[in-house]
């Protein structure tokens, strides 16, 4: 079964889904539905439409050096089959799996720094302009009023007695 990648969006196209358009140069665009195929002739840059993946490489918002990305390219030579490799290959996309998830996670915790600053910059700026509804006026003081705490006696041992 081979997975193509849609040309305009970047995802998977499964084998019987998606549109495949042939140019006069004999050059193959598969694309992954009919949005992508639509945006493709109008001539769009996938790269200025936001839901694509080259528009989130190019604006930092996904992981773009990453050494696990390189294993998807695709190869055109086939090669023989070997028992040994296949199981090698297999056990090394589990690790590759969790190494991805580890690098996402990262990269997804240091974006979200950033953000935190900028929130709290946000509140202060917030705060210090409307400080004027938090703080009572100097003008109006309340009475203080004094307060009697009730605290029960604790029971004596009957045992000592």
């Amino acid at each position: 079964m081979r997975l193509e990648k849609c040309w305009f969006c970047s995802s998977t196209v499964y084998p019987g889904h998606g549109i495949q358009f042939v140019r006069n140069d004999a050059e193959i665009f598969r694309f992954c539905r009919s949005k992508c195929h639509k945006n493709f002739k109008m001539k769009r840059n996938p790269g200025k439409v936001k839901w694509t993946k080259a528009y989130r490489r190019l604006h930092s918002k996904d992981m773009t050096e990453d050494s696990t990305f390189a294993l998807e390219r695709k190869r055109n030579r086939p090669e023989r089959y070997d028992r040994n490799m296949a199981d090698n290959t297999l056990k090394a996309i589990k690790i590759i799996n969790k190494v991805r998830v580890a690098r996402g996670t990262r990269h997804h915790k240091k974006r979200m720094e950033g953000k935190k600053g900028q929130l709290h910059r946000e509140e202060v700026k917030e705060l210090e302009q409307s400080i004027h509804m938090i703080s009572a006026p100097s003008v109006l003081t309340l009475p203080q009023l004094k307060v009697k705490v009730f605290q029960p006696q604790m029971k004596e041992n009957r045992m000592e007695e």
